[in-house]
């Protein structure tokens, strides 16, 4: 009859080849929660620049402002219709006229860079011209929202990089450890280029206008 401790061994070996399967889908999963993760990263941040305006009227400037309504916190554009009147007009309709004072203080305290004009009914705001000045402004915004996205992404790649290495430890080969890493950091670096792109986009897009 084997030790306690021998059997324990035997066990683990004797089990190893279906714990090797099970780490090797926990990898498949780990690098894909990974590129989904970075790729929320980029929608969020793509979502941040939209609401640094760049000149032109867009109902996304408005999105991340809640109104208190009914003392809840309620995103702005459930509770008034949004729409353009021209290049450098938004028009605010309540759906309650009650709540027009409520929206007006929202703006006002989310600090979007434009002065609501409130005539009884209707809330609208105008977007002054752009001089250089607020130019570059636009773009040392827009490149800290990029970098805090850079951030995010690296954040990210770390986190399973350490999942990767804790299989290591419990078994995975280190062979499949190294390629798994090498390709976190291939799709690392895939969403930090798009990252690129996308700000230089929008710099263009302030620039340009």
């Amino acid at each position: 009859m084997y030790p306690s401790n021998v059997l324990m061994v035997l066990l683990y070996y004797l089990d190893l080849p279906q714990r090797l399967v099970e780490m090797t889908e926990e990898l498949e999963l780990i690098i894909d929660d990974a590129e989904s993760s970075m790729k929320k990263a980029i929608g969020f941040l793509e979502a941040e620049l939209v609401k640094i305006r760049a000149g032109k009227a867009n109902p996304n400037m408005l999105d991340g402002i809640m109104v208190e309504y009914y003392g809840s916190p309620t995103p702005i554009n459930q509770v008034a219709n949004i729409n353009i009147m021209d290049a450098r007009t938004i028009s605010i309709q309540p759906w309650e006229k009650k709540t027009l004072q409520l929206i007006e203080r929202a703006i006002i305290a989310a600090n979007i860079g434009m002065n609501p004009q409130n005539d009884g009914l209707n809330i609208r705001l105008y977007l002054p011209p752009l001089t250089e000045e607020r130019r570059k402004e636009l773009v040392k915004k827009s490149a800290v929202e990029a970098e805090q996205a850079r951030v995010a992404i690296r954040n990210i790649r770390r986190e399973a990089i350490e999942e990767v290495k804790r299989l290591q430890k419990e078994g995975l080969s280190e062979d499949l450890s190294k390629d798994s890493e090498k390709e976190i950091q291939d799709i690392t670096d895939k969403w930090i280029s798009t990252v690129d792109r996308v700000l230089t986009a929008k710099e263009k897009e302030v620039m340009s206008i």
